[in-house]
């Protein structure tokens, strides 16, 4: 499987003036990383953490649409902090508006 690793350099050799940020490393380990499908996601919080579920609904062949009871294999759950959530809300919030910039609105 392949990674995107985005290396920065970090330590004595990027030593910067004192009041300037440090440079830091950042790399991905993709060695047990597990890739499956979702197409369904919902959230829910407590005052401590946000619960993320996801999953795959599997009412998509539902013969003209009837409303019924829907099932959902629930697959994920992953458990973050409100800040960590904060963090992923604004990435995909970017994530979302340079795709719909280059494919067109989502509505």
């Amino acid at each position: 499987m392949s990674s995107t690793n985005r290396t920065v350099k970090a330590g004595p050799e990027a030593a910067k003036p004192a009041g300037q940020p440090r440079q830091q490393s950042l790399k991905f380990r993709t060695d047990d990383l597990k890739s499956s499908y979702c197409n369904m996601a919902n959230a829910t919080s407590t005052r401590e953490e946000v619960v993320l579920n996801f999953g795959v609904n599997q009412n998509w062949d539902q013969p003209g649409g009837q409303p019924g009871e829907l099932e959902v294999d629930l697959q994920h759950r992953i458990i973050i902090s409100p800040f960590a959530a904060k963090r992923l809300s604004d990435a995909l919030a970017q994530l979302m508006r340079d795709y719909e910039q280059r494919y067109g609105s989502l509505g």
